[in-house]
């Protein structure tokens, strides 16, 4: 989300009053608006000879929150929107792209949840391979605990190369690799500026090295939030629900298929479930539950939400490398 500086054209009463306000309590952006205390925020404007001004500018950065979210549709403009976004990117496991109708669908936010070693990583990895392989397309990797591996991703390049297809369009290792960017990213705060120079760059019509973004991977968005959702106010929550609209956002605006892991935790009878709350539950489009045997290296996938399909359809897939 940007620097409150960039709202000034849009609210007049974000001034230069209320951003050096704003500054002196170390409030800079909108994430810092966020997780800073509304009502101390407003008592302390209220102190000031200028705090009719600055009790507006602080409503107006409400404003600008409040409408971050998307206008409501009809039914045909959700239909239309359903059909356009209608278009597939193979992962490459073929079970996995029949049980998802016929993959990572573009448009939309796909969650993988998985408790510890269940393959996540590998799944993300495999699949920027394939989709960069296949479409010769960029894939953005946002890796926010050191889990991206340039050596488990020219492994699968080079079996892909080595396939029946060698060469095809001149494909070499060097091409597809360089494809894929890959940018560590270890708190919420530097998500949020990634993911604003992102858009910055999509809506302005910059290639990211010269072919088109397909695939946005971040893995895993729940190293990021988890931190930020202890304490008893809102804010952890306000941001985790700001991410979320924002990869929505992306997907839909530029049709990329973004895809996020997110971890496990035990919920009722023992059972497994995805992390993050009830406040997360709804912000993907589809949610995956992903298990893996250790001894055979088999892992098994099964629908928890999907915005076309039934729950409970299963699908496994064998981790190799």
């Amino acid at each position: 989300m940007p620097p409150l500086k960039s709202l000034q054209h849009q609210f007049p009463s974000i001034d230069s009053n209320l951003l050096h306000f704003c500054a002196s309590h170390g409030i800079f952006s909108v994430e810092d608006f966020l997780v800073h205390d509304l009502y101390m925020l407003v008592a302390l404007a209220e102190r000031q000879t200028s705090s009719k001004g600055l009790k507006e500018g602080i409503a107006q950065v409400l404003t600008f929150l409040n409408n971050q979210h998307f206008p409501w549709m009809n039914g045909v403009e959700l239909l239309e929107s359903t059909q356009h976004n209608k278009h597939f990117l193979l992962t490459g496991f073929d079970g996995i792209d029949t049980l998802l109708c016929g993959g990572l669908c573009e448009g939309n936010l796909t969650e993988l949840a998985g408790p510890s070693s269940s393959g996540k990583t590998q799944f993300c990895l495999h699949a920027a391979a394939h989709v960069a392989y296949t479409y010769m397309c960029s894939v953005l990797y946002l890796d926010t605990s050191n889990s991206f591996s340039s050596k488990r991703i020219s492994y699968r390049v080079n079996r892909l190369l080595a396939s029946p297809n060698k060469g095809e369009k001149g494909r070499s290792l060097e091409g597809i690799m360089s494809s894929i960017l890959s940018h560590s990213v270890f708190d919420i705060f530097s998500m949020f500026e990634t993911l604003h120079q992102l858009e910055l760059s999509l809506s302005s019509q910059a290639e990211i090295q010269n072919s088109k973004l397909r695939l946005l991977i971040v893995d895993s968005i729940s190293s990021l939030i988890t931190p930020i959702l202890g304490g008893k106010g809102p804010q952890g929550h306000s941001l985790m629900l700001n991410v979320g609209f924002i990869l929505k956002k992306l997907a839909i605006d530029y049709n990329l298929a973004v895809l996020v892991t997110n971890h496990t935790v035990v919920g009722e009878g023992g059972n497994s479930k995805p992390a993050l709350g009830e406040s997360w539950k709804s912000v993907p489009h589809t949610r995956l539950l992903l298990s893996r045997d250790q001894m055979s290296n088999i892992c098994n996938m099964s629908i928890l939400k999907h915005t076309s399909m039934a729950c409970g359809q299963t699908a496994s897939f064998r981790l190799d490398g």
